[in-house]
């Protein structure tokens, strides 16, 4: 979504970077260059007027100025600025008392008010509540069918009432979320193209009707800086509590998606990429700003991992792998987990630079696939043991597979460079906790033992990007979970 924007902004600032000093006249050019870059992404005008404004009176400070390193700190006075600009900190929806609670949907149609009312429901189902979808759009024909089927998918209770009545409709889920001992009612109301007063006495008269305990805006991130006046038009009629930023995976420019806290003051709650149940999160300002300016975001990685990390590994596995001792059962473990964090391009995108880095081209996410149609035709002792796979077993393997006999080899050395980088980073790692002995030196004096750096990481996606192998995606020693956290932790001091 901010591809376009976060290029622009990562150039300006590596020209800053490369000058020693700044002058106000540097400060200055890059400013103008951050207005047109915010401009062309389609933010507002008025937000973009105060943004650089602000910006550039704090860089233009003899503080900054004078300092030893301006650029970084210009960088880091935009960075909070931006920060500011998305609404400076994460705002979560609190539940009340009252049993059911319910929550809201309005929008315009085709904004993905239906997907993301299925997608929210999963998200709080796992978070341990009984949600009850409400299929209150009875005009766009196979709305309610729609829902349905996302319930049934999701295994989540969805309640069409009488097909009829919006109000009447909403009013019975309350009900039913008794009578089925659910404890929080979605409601999907009806959009349309456009914002016009049917629409919006009709969401008028479901508020009033179920006074819910929340009211959410679903937008479509895609819809450009038109998405202002839609959102504010809302805003004057329902007074919604935040807001759903659907599409955010688009190739749009994604100024409106920034323009909305600043002209509304309403919140971005969460946003969704991908079609994916499980692609509905969070929104933290700091995080997503630290994407627009490429400097990834491996906060959200790491929650992530932590959420999907359910594997059990036992303590002579745990000990093997801590060894570097790999083999193709590993492999297979290893796409799974990678799956469930949204895949290749995911974490590289997480990473600093990895935007920038996957801008040229995309990750082919099939290659994992492709290496497990191979690793399935071996045997369960040449699984797990690769020192096996001599000529005629190759050739054996790459026939039961489909493929070349290359292809086997290609998987093999792939297997053993991954291997060698595993082993590297855990000897690089036990360095850092051991200290060299103190040795004498050629005057017969003793140095004291310095801490050795892990070793920099290579290959992947562009300059500076790493292996899979140096993910953290092997397996964490001593207990459970299939993702070396810690390893996740260490990504962005190495790569800054």
């Amino acid at each position: 979504m901010f591809e376009n924007l976060s290029n622009r902004l990562q150039n300006i600032f590596s020209g800053m970077r490369s000058k020693g000093r700044l002058t106000e006249a540097d400060v200055d050019a890059a400013m103008r260059e951050i207005r047109l870059a915010l401009l062309e992404a389609d933010v507002n005008f008025k937000v973009v007027k105060e943004f650089v404004a602000s910006s550039k009176a704090k860089a233009l400070e003899s503080e900054v100025l004078e300092s030893l390193t301006p650029a970084h700190n210009v960088i880091a006075i935009v960075l909070d600025e931006l920060t500011a600009l998305l609404g400076t900190e994460a705002v979560k929806i609190q539940f009340s008392p009252r049993i059911p609670n319910a929550w809201m949907l309005v929008g315009l149609q085709g904004s993905g008010k239906t997907t993301a009312a299925a997608k929210l429901a999963y998200r709080l189902k796992k978070q341990g509540h009984s949600p009850l979808l409400v299929a209150a759009d009875v005009y766009r024909p196979a709305a309610a069918e729609q829902l349905e089927a996302l319930g049934r998918e999701l295994d989540i209770r969805v309640f069409r009432g009488d097909g009829r009545d919006p109000v009447g409709i909403a009013r019975a889920s309350l009900q039913e979320a008794v009578d089925k001992l659910c404890d929080l009612v979605i409601i999907d109301t009806a959009g349309r193209l456009h914002v016009d007063e049917e629409m919006m006495a009709e969401a008028e008269a479901i508020r009033d009707a179920v006074e819910p305990e929340s009211i959410l805006m679903v937008v479509d991130a895609m819809t450009g800086q038109d998405i202002v006046g839609v959102v504010e038009a809302f805003a004057q009629r329902v007074d919604f509590d935040g807001v759903i930023m659907s599409k955010l995976d688009g190739d749009a420019r994604g100024g409106g998606a920034l323009s909305i806290r600043a002209v509304t003051g309403k919140p971005i709650l969460y946003t969704s990429e991908g079609e994916k149940p499980s692609s509905l999160a969070e929104f933290y300002p700091d995080r997503m700003a630290r994407r627009i300016l490429g400097m990834g975001d491996v906060v959200t990685l790491i929650e992530k991992a932590q959420e999907e990390a359910t594997l059990e590994i036992e303590e002579a596995e745990a000990e093997r792998l801590a060894r570097a001792e790999l083999n193709f059962d590993d492999f297979v473990t290893i796409n799974t987990q990678v799956r469930k964090l949204g895949g290749v391009g995911s974490l590289l995108k997480a990473l600093p630079g990895g935007e920038k880095a996957l801008s040229g081209g995309q990750v082919d996410e099939g290659a994992m696939d492709r290496m497990i149609v191979i690793i399935d035709s071996m045997t369960a002792e040449e699984r797990a043991r690769p020192s096996l796979l001599n000529g005629p077993r190759r050739a054996r393997i790459a026939k039961g597979a489909g493929v070349e006999v290359s292809a086997v080899n290609q998987l093999v050395k792939q297997y053993e460079s991954m291997r060698k980088m595993l082993k590297q980073m855990n000897l690089g790692a036990d360095q850092v906790v051991k200290k060299q002995r103190p040795r004498k030196g050629k005057k017969g004096k003793k140095h004291k033992g310095k801490q050795q750096a892990l070793p920099k990481a290579r290959g992947g996606g562009g300059k500076g990007m790493p292996d899979l192998s140096s993910l953290g995606l092997g397996g964490k020693a001593g207990g459970k979970g299939g993702l070396n956290l810690s390893g996740l932790k260490n990504l962005e001091d190495m790569f800054k």
